[in-house]
């Protein structure tokens, strides 16, 4: 046996309710991206090089040796340990280096305005002394 209560309404969506949604995540990332910080300009033992920021961080522990810290400005200039070198510079020191120490690790600090070829030259030099423990150096 049927039981008639009525006209049956058809369900409807509700876009008020929608639109008040869509309103309040607007207003989400509107605030959410205002509190963006400033981007500051840090140095990294007085070196003229902005660090480029990672996503993911390596929370492993340190090396038994310091590495030899190879910095790169944004005008492609070469630092090692602080020091303003030249190419030729650099690349004695890093055959120095693998003469003594094979095993060092090597971090490049490239400022994230250099060229990339500055890196990939610096990096190329490394593998050509036989230097393998080379890192890259972010921001977190």
């Amino acid at each position: 046996m049927r039981i008639d209560l009525g006209e049956d309404e058809q369900p409807e969506i509700g876009l008020i309710a929608l639109i008040d949604c869509i309103f309040f995540l607007l207003m989400f990332f509107m605030v959410a991206t205002s509190f963006k910080q400033q981007d500051t300009q840090r140095q990294t033992k007085d070196l003229p090089i902005v660090l480029p920021t990672a996503s993911a961080t390596w929370a492993g522990g340190r090396t038994a040796a310091e590495p030899l810290v190879i910095g790169i400005d944004a005008q492609g200039g070469f630092y090692v340990d602080a020091t303003r070198v030249s190419l030729q510079q650099l690349h004695e020191r890093l055959r120095l280096e693998a003469r003594l120490q094979p095993a060092r690790p090597i971090r490049v600090e490239g400022d994230r305005r250099v060229a990339y070829q500055h890196i990939v030259h610096v990096l190329d030099l490394c593998q050509f002394e036989g230097l393998t423990q080379v890192s890259m150096r972010t921001r977190p």
